[in-house]
């Protein structure tokens, strides 16, 4: 049998990053977590922690650390069910997804449900194209992805799409492309990226341009940053419609290409649990993304 305040110090250690941190979340030493996760580690006969920072799951890890997450939620509504006043508290709902979505609609489509129950969200944020890892890595209960790759043991639903267009100032467009966009442009002209796994804006070359070289760029991890420094004419990006639509109604931001739009599906991605809480997350995203997003059924 597992001990649970063994999966509790692993999870918590997982979450945290850090041993020490762990230690604090738990009210415990540091010492008493690292025995902990080291007599789970001595049952199971595996390793489960990567030690070296960032601490990272070992895949048996990812699997305990699923396990861990599914049964603490079916627990917590069971309680709830049975009346048990110890668990009135939050309950906490670990999603992944992009900054492009958290920027524009994910808080006005989750915001009915935060209304109707005491939920703590943690919302871990990566490229639309990489979301699946923190799935895989039980690291979420769920993943808004532009991947419709289905994980074992995950349903997969598709949400709609978002269309992405290539914006930069005027100033930005005289100066690196006076006569239009072509290679000898592009390989001057800095773009901006999300982070290293935002392929975005080579896709958008290569589909629309047939290129495929390097080009200078900037990476900025923030949405609205990404946008800002867009639009103070230090570089060209991929901005979605949620976002570039008031922009250029404003003729803040041009087009570079004007009507070149990059679509970009997204599909849900959540565990086959059947509790109340994860089934009205997935309702409330299907419903808002229904009326909102473009291509969904």
């Amino acid at each position: 049998m597992l001990d649970y305040r063994q999966l509790q110090a692993f999870a918590t250690v997982i979450e945290t990053q850090r041993f020490d941190k762990a230690a604090r979340r738990l009210h415990l030493t540091q010492s008493a977590i690292s025995q902990r996760v080291k007599q789970l580690e001595e049952t199971l006969g595996q390793l489960l922690v990567i030690r070296p920072q960032p601490l990272r799951p070992t895949p048996a890890g990812q699997q305990l650390l699923r396990h861990y997450r599914q049964v603490t939620l079916l627990q917590t509504e069971l309680l709830r069910a049975l009346g048990d006043a110890e668990v009135e508290g939050f309950t906490k709902l670990a999603i992944g997804l992009n900054a492009d979505s958290l920027a524009t609609w994910f808080m006005d489509a989750i915001s009915p449900l935060l209304d109707r129950h005491n939920l703590l969200l943690e919302l871990r944020v990566d490229d639309q194209d990489q979301t699946h890892h923190l799935l895989r890595q039980g690291e979420v209960i769920g993943c808004i992805s532009a991947s419709s790759q289905v994980i074992q043991g995950v349903s997969c639903t598709a949400l709609g799409v978002m269309n992405y267009r290539a914006l930069a100032t005027a100033s930005f467009k005289q100066r690196y492309f006076p006569n239009g966009i072509d290679a000898e442009a592009l390989v001057r002209a800095p773009a901006v990226e999300f982070n290293q796994d935002d392929q975005l804006q080579e896709r958008y070359l290569e589909k629309f341009f047939n290129f495929s070289g390097d080009y200078p760029r900037h990476r900025v991890p923030s949405a609205d940053a990404f946008v800002d420094l867009i639009a103070r004419g230090h570089g060209w990006g991929m901005v979605p419609d949620q976002q570039s639509q008031p922009l250029l109604n404003q003729r803040l931001l041009q087009e570079l290409s004007p009507g070149d739009l990059l679509p970009v599906p997204l599909y849900w991605h959540a565990w086959n649990l059947t509790t109340d809480i994860s089934r009205q997350l997935s309702e409330c995203l299907l419903r808002y993304c229904r009326e909102h997003l473009q291509g969904s059924a």
